[in-house]
């Protein structure tokens, strides 16, 4: 007979699980009911000017988030630059890239009466729920103060931390970084980076360190924190205090360049930082004087620390001191150290992936079902001997989709070919000019823009009984999983292009998608006109 468990133990297991409890506790909800606040604080790495970053739930998609609180002090002039807060978050939702964490969703919260009704509210979502905690006053001096005024924005939550832990762990095991896996992460960071600076005009992280890279369980870089650069220099010097926290941690000063902070300093101040983080990355650590700033001495033992010579070339051209002298985030990818031809495995994982949109979600598992196991794949021909000949029932197709998932998800992203230059998204990001403030709004007011890329399309064409028009069925899946049904009557002048462009005006299709979606329905037209014919 098993002896009685000691009651302090015991006693120890259920404080525990209190504690558990306590943390998966709501105190907040976001004002749609979809985002749920909990009470445990995560530390998403250096995350300048944010006070405070929970755990929290996407109640939608069933996974972890993280609820960033930025506070206003001063609430007159929150109040008189509102509109451009929330024109700058919503520009910055539409920054899209799987090496760069995602913005969610962002409301404003600024005074107690409008607590937690936000933008969304304006477009017509739903009030806050009961259950969902407001920022109650305050009290100073016996006189009751309104709360301050803040943004708050869902972003992706990185499990697994920031880089700067995980080269801590590997250190403990290794002594030095796996050569295969340092090019695989600076690809996608330099990956990043190229498409932050063919914004026009440029995105500039300008607080790029190992506690801003995070990377997950399978290998993935996510760049955090890009908001704050853009934020930070956009606002008005009255509005800038709770977010201008330059350098602030002295353990993190080697990251910068000499330049940084001058109104002249561009994207090669990423390019510095990134050179530091890659150092980082193939030693492990870069030694500081106690818990004070990583001096010049311990850079140098780093750098010279280096056996690979290109490795070693390709970190000291990012770090030049002149800032003209450091080559750009595309020309990078191209060096030596990292440049390789892709397979044809690889290439025709983006070719297919690209492409998604146009077959059923399940297409690899039909395809599957459908082949000879026993047919022949490929073959190379040998003189006076048989042919070398690979079947379907060599390739794992297990191993496939999680390939495609890993190219997908950005592990593996394409950089030997002209970067296709990001739409110019950000203009609201940079300080417009006075007259574009002053222009007086459309007439009549233009339909919100759709954002969600469109993951999937599928379409139907009846004819009418009358046989005069064709009845149109579309249904397009967004990345969000919200599935959008369409239907119309095609008159004969109608054109995929038109209706491509109309679906754009009206809000139900973004801007990116508008040449797929066209070229999807003109390939479907011209295969059901023709049957008809």
């Amino acid at each position: 007979m098993a002896a009685p468990e000691p009651a302090p133990r015991r006693g120890r297991e259920r404080e525990r699980e209190d504690e558990s409890e306590d943390e998966s506790d709501i105190l907040e909800e976001s004002p749609c009911g979809r985002w749920q606040k909990r009470r445990e604080q995560v530390n998403q790495g250096n995350m300048p000017g944010i006070q405070s970053t929970f755990l929290a739930m996407d109640t939608e998609e069933g996974v972890e988030v993280v609820w960033n609180e930025l506070h206003f002090g001063d609430r007159k002039a929150f109040a008189a630059h509102e509109e451009k807060i929330q024109a700058m978050f919503e520009q910055l939702a539409l920054v899209d890239h799987p090496n760069i964490v995602k913005l969610h969703k962002y409301w404003l919260d600024a005074s107690e009466a409008r607590a937690r009704v936000s933008y969304w509210e304006a477009r017509g979502g739903a009030r806050p729920r009961p259950g969902g905690a407001a920022v109650g006053p305050t009290r100073s001096g016996g006189a009751v103060s309104p709360p301050a005024p803040q943004v708050i924005f869902i972003t992706e939550y990185v499990s697994s931390g920031s880089l700067k832990q995980f080269l801590k762990k590997t250190k403990k095991n290794h002594k030095a970084m796996n050569a295969r896996a340092w090019k695989r992460w600076c690809t996608q960071i330099l990956s990043a980076l190229s498409f932050l600076h063919a914004c026009s005009p440029p995105i500039i992280h300008g607080n790029l360190t190992s506690d801003t890279i995070f990377i997950q369980h399978n290998g993935l870089i996510k760049i955090g924190s890009v908001w704050y650069r853009i934020f930070s220099n956009a606002l008005p010097d009255d509005l800038r205090s709770p977010i201008r926290a330059e350098r602030e941690e002295l353990r993190n000063l080697h990251f910068f360049p000499p330049e940084y902070g001058e109104v002249a300093d561009g994207t090669a101040v990423d390019i510095f930082s990134f050179g530091m983080c890659a150092l980082e990355m193939a030693v492990l650590e870069i030694q500081a004087n106690g818990d004070t700033r990583v001096t010049e001495e311990a850079i140098a033992r780093a750098r010279h620390s280096l056996s690979d010579p290109n490795m070693r070339e390709f970190i000291l051209s990012c770090l030049a001191r002149d800032p003209a002298r450091r080559p750009s985030a595309h020309n990078l990818l191209f060096h030596r150290v990292l440049f390789e031809v892709h397979s044809l495995k690889l290439l025709a994982a983006h070719c297919f992936i690209q492409h998604q949109y146009l077959m059923p979600e399940n297409v690899v598992e039909e395809k599957t079902k459908a082949m000879d196991l026993h047919a022949v794949l490929a073959e190379v021909p040998r003189p006076q001997r048989p042919p070398m000949q690979w079947r379907y029932s060599e390739v794992s197709f297990l191993e496939l989709d999680k390939f495609l998932e890993d190219v997908r998800n950005g592990i593996y992203p394409l950089m030997n070919f002209a970067a296709a230059r990001p739409l110019g998204l950000p203009r609201v990001l940079a300080p417009p000019p006075e007259e574009a403030q002053k222009a007086k709004t459309p007439t009549p007011e233009p339909f919100d823009s759709e954002t969600r890329k469109v993951v999937q399309m599928q379409c139907n064409l009846e004819r009418s009984e009358d046989k005069a028009r064709w009845h149109l069925t579309l249904l397009l899946v967004l990345e969000d999983r919200l599935h959008r049904q369409l239907t119309y009557d095609l008159l004969p002048t109608d054109s995929a292009q038109d209706l491509a462009t109309e679906l754009v005006h009206y809000g139900f299709l973004r801007e990116d998608d508008r040449l797929k979606l066209a070229a999807f329905l003109e390939t479907t037209f011209l295969k059901y006109r023709g049957a008809q014919a």
